[in-house]
């Protein structure tokens, strides 16, 4: 069934966000950990709010949605936005830990998407920040609630002092979810794929003779940590996969008991430290590079996609 690309572009576009964000960390590597183009301002504390943590900011649909997060790992994408206004803007907390705290919840979190987001909502990545007040959260998540520290003007909204509830913050909790059922009989000398938690797509080389390997870095959770349901959810996934072994160690020391070079890979921020034969991922579009802003990218997107 053909649709009329005036019905379809809306949701093509949300798809390109997260090609953009992808080519802004390409680009800039380690640098969306950090204020990417302006120091955050003002910053109280490099924690998160306890209300946030513990779905007790008393905005019942935010309170809502932390719980759903909890009990689903998703967000709606307005509400992850409502969230790190709050964090950000109001509670005046650095971005970096909140975010870190979203993304260890979400099954489809995506760490470029992430971190690039949060900072647009800030004013790091981005010419303004964003607000959100209680009538655009009423009316975007069907409720009526009334008197809550968001229920006022944007222009009282960008210069209020931190609200008492989210005066607390707390360095939230990271717990290691690396399973211990990692492989111990991989076959020296064989053709191996390598599969990631960003990376488990049951088709690629499927029809091939080849080992297959999910590869699960205690380093690189250490530093993007996932809940326990999110490990669980991308073991479930490579269940998908026939004869998937899960290896849970450095590229290294895999590399070391295969003793090939035989390696094929999919490119990824995340593993530029990999040796072997690098295949390129599938892009919604061939627009690539730095962007300073979305619609530039969007822009070209368009004549490649718009039919």
């Amino acid at each position: 069934m053909n649709i009329p690309w005036k019905q379809a572009e809306k949701l093509v576009q949300e798809l390109a966000w997260r090609d953009y964000w992808q080519n802004i960390w390409i680009d800039k590597g380690e640098e969306i950990n950090q204020d990417l183009r302006n120091k955050q301002f003002p910053v109280s504390s490099k924690e998160i709010p306890d209300a946030i943590v513990h779905a007790q900011t008393g905005i019942d649909a935010v309170d809502s949605a932390i719980e759903k997060l909890y009990d689903t790992g998703y967000m709606h994408n307005h509400m992850r936005m409502y969230v790190a206004s709050i964090c950000c803007n109001l509670a005046q907390c650095h971005w970096l830990t909140p975010a870190k705290w979203l993304y260890s919840h979400l099954l489809d979190g995506d760490v470029g998407s992430n971190q690039l987001s949060w900072q647009w909502v800030c004013g790091s990545n981005s010419n303004k920040k964003y607000y959100a007040n209680q009538s655009n959260i009423n009316r975007y998540f069907n409720s009526s609630q009334k008197k809550t520290f968001l229920d006022v003007s944007y222009e009282v909204l960008s210069s209020m002092e931190v609200p008492e509830v989210l005066r607390k913050t707390i360095k939230p909790q990271f717990d290691e979810n690396l399973p211990n059922n990692s492989t111990s009989n991989l076959e020296k000398g064989r053709a191996t794929v390598i599969y990631n938690y960003y990376n488990l797509d049951p088709f690629w080389h499927r029809n091939e003779s080849v080992q297959r390997v999910f590869l699960i870095e205690p380093s690189v959770f250490a530093k993007y940590p996932i809940s326990k349901k999110c490990m669980d959810f991308a073991l479930q996934l490579g269940s998908n996969i026939p004869e998937l072994n899960v290896y849970v160690g450095e590229f290294d020391a895999l590399q070391n008991e295969l003793q090939t070079k035989e390696i094929v890979f999919k490119e990824h921020p995340l593993n530029r430290h990999y040796n072997g034969q690098e295949e390129p991922r599938k892009w919604l579009t061939n627009t690539s590079g730095y962007h300073r802003s979305f619609f530039a990218f969007w822009k070209k997107c368009k004549k490649e996609l718009e039919w």
